[in-house]
C-alpha cells in the first residue's frame, strides 16, 4: 500500500512503497532527462513537477512553488500505483 509524507521543503512530496525497488538511486531534474524512464516522465507530464527522485523504497517528487497539491497528489500517487503494481 503506498504511503506519502511531506518532506522539510513544502513543495516535495515522499511517497513510500512498502518496499525496496532500487538498488541505486535514480535522480530526474527535467522531462527531458526522464523521457527513457516510463514513470518518471509521466510524472513530468503532470506539469508543475521539477524533480523526481527514486531510491531504495520510495520516490520523491518536487513541484513549482506556485503549484497546488491537489490534484497533483492525487494523480502522482495513482501513476506510482499503477505503476509498481501496488
Amino acid at each position: 500500500m503506498l504511503k506519502y509524507q511531506q518532506t522539510p521543503n513544502p513543495n516535495a512530496m515522499k511517497f513510500i512503497l512498502g518496499r525496496k525497488e532500487f538498488d541505486q538511486p535514480l535522480n530526474f531534474s527535467s522531462a527531458e532527462t526522464a523521457v527513457e524512464h516510463p514513470l518518471a516522465h509521466k510524472l513530468f507530464a503532470l506539469g508543475s513537477i521539477y524533480n523526481v527522485l527514486m531510491a531504495q523504497d520510495f520516490v520523491t517528487i518536487n513541484k513549482l512553488p506556485t503549484a497546488p497539491w491537489e490534484p497533483l497528489l492525487t494523480e502522482a500517487a495513482a501513476l506510482i500505483t499503477d505503476y509498481f503494481d501496488l
